[in-house]
């Protein structure tokens, strides 16, 4: 038996898919590490000017305070979250008490019938 050869046109489109594929991946690692290492820092810089004012920096920025938001509600609001977390249910006591039912005769369950061969 003689191996049936390849034909070319097989081969070449091997070949193309591979060299398609190897250039999917690599141009879209380079466009990754483009958008890494420049569209961040912009993108960044943008955020920075949208929330803090371009000539503002942190320690500037003021912190907007609630006076009527005083130490007795932060307790309150504390207490209730602990108690919340914290909350366990009711103790019910431990002791278990049986009580034996009568049980009625029934020959349903009645074992003698089952363990003897009777012939």
């Amino acid at each position: 038996m003689t191996p049936i050869p390849l034909e070319t046109d097989q081969l070449s489109e091997g070949y193309v898919i591979l060299i398609t594929g190897m250039l999917i991946v690599f141009t879209s690692l380079l466009v990754l590490t483009i958008f890494f290492k420049y569209g961040v820092p912009i993108l960044l810089y943008v955020y920075k000017i949208i929330t803090k004012g371009r000539d503002k920096k942190i320690e500037d920025i003021a912190i907007a305070v609630d006076e009527n938001f005083t130490g007795e509600i932060a307790a309150a609001i504390a207490t209730a979250v602990h108690l919340y977390l914290h909350e366990q249910h009711d103790n019910e006591n431990a002791i278990l008490t049986i009580k034996q039912a009568r049980k009625l005769y029934s020959p349903w369950s009645s074992k003698i019938y089952g363990t003897q061969n009777r012939l």
